[in-house]
């Protein structure tokens, strides 16, 4: 008899959600973008579930489906650090502002997994991480993405590997 902790989808493997969030016409807000196109081309192990987002906020609530054991966000992030630096945070180390926290979008993934949590608490993952690229321009397009910003494409993906191979 499997155990009940087992995920029946997976044979008792976790599955991890690695959800990329940004718009890919917007400055550093693309590199969530960029970072999903570079993890499509990577051989991901059969529980990882890779999706891209536009926007984050409470549309992030629609993506789980109860199945999943962690969530990796990927996301831009104006925590304040340097641009280009890469924060690969785990739940509890993610901070949190006064107003959206990881985004531009109207609420921060904080406040997003909180009300998921009270409406949904079934379907919302136990572990949740966070990759974050520090970004400094939200409000011109693509082309003017910071440099820093645009290197930091490759560790990103590092970190959200190495995370993902956590799981396993």
């Amino acid at each position: 008899m499997p155990d009940s902790d087992q995920n029946p989808v997976t044979g008792g493997r976790p599955t991890t959600l690695v959800v990329c969030i940004g718009n890919d016409l917007v400055a550093d807000d693309a590199i969530g973008y960029d970072i999903y196109e570079t993890l499509k081309t990577r051989p991901l192990p059969g529980h990882v579930r890779l999706e891209y987002a536009a926007v984050g906020g409470l549309s992030l609530l629609d993506r789980f489906t109860g199945d999943e054991d962690s969530l990796i966000v990927v996301d831009a992030v104006a925590f304040g650090a340097e641009p280009g630096t890469v924060h690969c945070l785990a739940w509890d180390e993610i901070p949190r502002f006064s107003r959206s926290s990881i985004s531009v979008h109207d609420v921060g993934l904080k406040d997003t997994i909180a009300i998921g949590r009270a409406l949904y608490p079934e379907k919302i993952p136990p572990k949740i991480r966070l990759v974050g690229i520090e970004g400094r321009c939200f409000n011109r397009m693509r082309e003017f993405m910071t440099p820093e910003t645009a290197a930091a494409l490759k560790p990103a993906v590092e970190c959200v590997l190495d995370m993902i191979i956590q799981e396993t």
